[in-house]
């Protein structure tokens, strides 16, 4: 077994991950109250302005800046333009219909991402944000800018978030839209623009989820757009409502998926852990309202 001191740096990269799993979960959580789609294309937008950011900075010599606002635009973008045609039409579709037709779009950006960015040699691609060049020392552990900023991030979109649905227009707007769409729409609601707000804001956090994570883990198509697994399950444990607990499992499932990495035994296991930490707490919530019925 790996002595503390070997716990310590995987600690402080799982609590990194988790920052981006939280950030990531919101956005699907959010997304799915206010259209209710189960969004399963937000790793491939994400890699995909990754990867064009990546090109801009290798190929054209563009300043890193430019690509990471262009790697962030690139999600919005794809995300909003995907609600805006398809959105409509999927409203009243079966939840399993809307989840199916975001997977087709996954599957249209991964085949992409391997026609335009195949690997090549082992080639190895990130993105090195500015935040690389510095950092400070917990103990015997480095800590960079960025494991802070993924963390940072998760903590304040997941807090400013809960604060916009608890006490702003538009997001009281999502709440109800949640609750029961056909009433709101009668009540007023311009459902069209929230749902517009809504798919705007998860493209966004699909962008900044990518640029951290090409950083964090490694510009990989692949890599990156199954990441979304982690996110989904988070979101999952909450039951897509709730976004503090949506936060902590998050935290738990990048913190268990790290911790994983340094057991021998165990470490060929990990890309397991949302799988099974989602199984087991929605097992345990399917317990208690039994309980709770009987």
């Amino acid at each position: 077994m790996p002595t503390w001191s070997d716990l310590q740096p995987f600690i402080v990269s799982g609590l990194a991950l988790g920052g981006v799993y939280a950030l990531s979960g919101v956005g699907l959580v959010v997304l799915y109250r206010a259209t209710g789609v189960v969004y399963l294309a937000f790793g491939a937008v994400g890699a995909f302005g990754a990867l064009i950011g990546w090109s801009l900075i290798h190929d054209a010599g563009a300043p890193g800046w430019l690509a990471w606002l262009v790697c962030i635009a690139t999600a919005t973008v794809l995300t909003l333009a995907y609600g805006m045609i398809f959105g409509p039409a999927l409203a009243k579709r079966d939840p399993l219909v809307k989840a199916v037709a975001t997977l087709g779009l996954t599957l249209i950006l991964f085949g992409a991402m391997d026609l335009l960015w195949t690997t090549g040699g082992g080639q190895s691609r990130s993105i090195a944000l500015p935040t690389d060049n510095g950092g400070f020392t917990v103990g015997q552990v480095q800590v960079n800018w960025t494991q802070v900023i993924g963390l940072g991030a998760g903590v304040v979109i997941a807090t400013g978030t809960a604060v916009f649905l608890r006490y702003t227009k538009l997001g009281t707007a999502m709440r109800a839209m949640a609750n029961d769409r056909e009433i709101t729409a009668m009540l007023g609601v311009p459902v069209r623009r929230v749902e517009a707000a809504a798919w705007l804001g998860c493209g966004v956090l699909a962008g900044i989820a990518g640029l951290l994570l090409a950083d964090l883990v490694a510009l990989d198509a692949t890599t990156l757009t199954f990441l979304v697994i982690s996110s989904l399950a988070a979101a999952l444990i909450a039951r897509l409502r709730s976004i503090a607990l949506t936060f902590a499992a998050a935290i738990v499932v990048g913190l268990v998926h790290d911790l994983l990495t340094p057991v021998q035994a165990l470490t060929n296991y990990r890309d397991m852990t949302p799988f099974v930490l989602a199984a087991v707490a929605l097992l345990v919530i399917s317990r208690h309202r039994v309980m709770g019925v009987d």
